[in-house]
């Protein structure tokens, strides 16, 4: 599609933010993959990395071609510095235990499903595309984690305690996933982007109902929420993770693989 420079820029932005989304919780994902508490989940957790960076890929594709200064989605993400990492703080914050892992990416899900599905009507059609693919697999993602906060909430004493204080550590990152700035209202206004803002009783009503399922208190939607991920400003966390991620490729800039 032709769109006007001011347009095209906020395009580039929002493809970059859902790829950082997706590489950053796929990273951490892939930490699991040995350490699962079942072979069976091990191999569950090390298909969903595989999926969410997969999905980062298609994103990090479409905002070269978009951007198109001859960057490929290899420069994206090995060549980017922190603060240019627009992911959300929930994705790239450490594992935790098994069920502190489970309550991220449950939360990360429920917002994932509903903004696929909202994405697919999108008047560009190469991120319609995205969002149908992707949706195949975030339903599967859902349903996985929405099984585990059962498991865990309705489980052992242990277990509920865990899942209890997992999503209530969490909870104070989830607001950001539904602020609209300026990328968004403009890509609102062309048909383009997605509501977050509308997106967020959809997200609280499906948490609710699981939480309330899994014999879990659904924490307070007005408490105070952390922000920031999205204008580069991050934890100390994602520092960590793009120093691992990025050493290779920064130590040796000429290899070919």
């Amino acid at each position: 599609m032709t769109y006007t420079d001011e347009i095209k820029g906020a395009v580039l932005k929002f493809a970059l933010r859902h790829a950082d989304d997706r590489l950053i919780l796929g990273h951490r994902i892939s930490e699991w993959c040995g350490h699962g508490p079942i072979l069976e989940e091990d191999l569950a957790l090390s298909n969903i990395s595989l999926d969410l960076i997969g999905q980062s890929v298609m994103w990090y594709k479409y905002a070269a071609a978009i951007e198109n200064i001859g960057r490929n989605e290899d420069d994206f993400v090995y060549l980017r510095d922190e603060r240019r990492f627009s992911n959300l703080l929930l994705t790239e914050l450490e594992n935790g235990d098994f069920a502190f892992t489970l309550a991220r990416q449950f939360f990360f899900d429920v917002y994932d499903y509903f903004f696929y599905n909202e994405l697919k009507n999108s008047s560009d059609e190469s991120l319609s595309a995205i969002a149908v693919k992707s949706l195949k697999e975030s339903s599967y993602h859902l349903r996985h984690s929405s099984e585990w906060m059962l498991r865990l909430g309705d489980g052992t004493e242990v277990s509920h305690q865990k899942i209890k204080n997992a999503v209530d550590e969490l909870w104070m990152y989830t607001g950001e996933m539904f602020v609209n700035d300026d990328v968004d209202l403009l890509l609102i206004k062309e048909g383009i982007g997605v509501d977050f803002d509308s997106l967020k009783a959809k997200w609280y009503e499906n948490v609710s109902k699981i939480l309330t399922e899994a014999t879990l208190p659904t924490p307070d939607p007005g408490a105070f929420m952390q922000m920031g991920g999205r204008n580069g400003i991050h934890t100390e966390n994602l520092g960590f993770i793009l120093a691992e991620m990025q050493y290779l490729s920064r130590a040796y800039p000429d290899a070919k693989w």
